[in-house]
């Protein structure tokens, strides 16, 4: 190699350990870094996981009661659904402690470090008082009842504007279904 070759050489390998060094991240101080990991306990997030399974579950469990509908006997639906929400169940139970386990190895190299960048020691201690709130628990143990309630004040409000045109939607899709079905 030639000595402008490897001058070039070292020029790159300067420039990829100098960009390697910007972008590393500078050491959080061990209180800040205490003040973090409370608001992470506190926070729950690695329920995240679990949170992005439920989803997709609860898709696959809606559109198999709405391929059944009308298509099986009443008791052959029932327990056919029966088996499908016990699948859903399982799944959940296989699958979630896999998602957790990935979030909780994840969240020290990804959202530790947002949180330790872009707020304060003092903010964070103000943030672990929101979550810790007594205030802030008696609301959020309210919110299933509140969703509950205000769930069906709409679906009764809209029921005659809604209803017949989610029966149409159904019909329309049984319409689609077979016909992609029938020979």
């Amino acid at each position: 190699m030639s000595a402008a070759n490897q001058a070039k050489t070292a020029v790159l390998i300067l420039a990829f350990c100098a960009a390697g060094l910007a972008g590393a991240a500078a050491p959080v101080p061990p209180a800040k870094q205490e003040l973090v990991n409370k608001i992470l306990q506190l926070w729950r997030i690695d329920a995240i996981g679990q949170t992005m399974l439920q989803a997709p579950v609860a898709d696959a469990v809606q559109q198999a009661r709405a391929m059944l509908q009308g298509r099986a006997a009443a008791d052959k639906r029932d327990a056919a659904m029966s088996d499908v929400v016990a699948e859903a169940k399982k799944f959940m139970e296989e699958a979630s402690p896999i998602t957790v386990g990935s979030a909780d190895k994840l969240i020290p190299s990804t959202v530790a470090p947002l949180l330790a960048e872009r707020f304060s020691e003092d903010e964070l201690r103000q943030l672990i008082v929101i979550l810790e709130s007594p205030v802030k628990k008696k609301f959020e143990s309210m919110v299933p009842e509140m969703q509950k309630l205000l769930g069906e004040s709409v679906a009764k409000d809209t029921r005659g504007v809604i209803d017949p045109k989610l029966q149409g939607l159904k019909e329309r899709i049984g319409l689609r279904l077979r016909a992609a079905v029938t020979p």
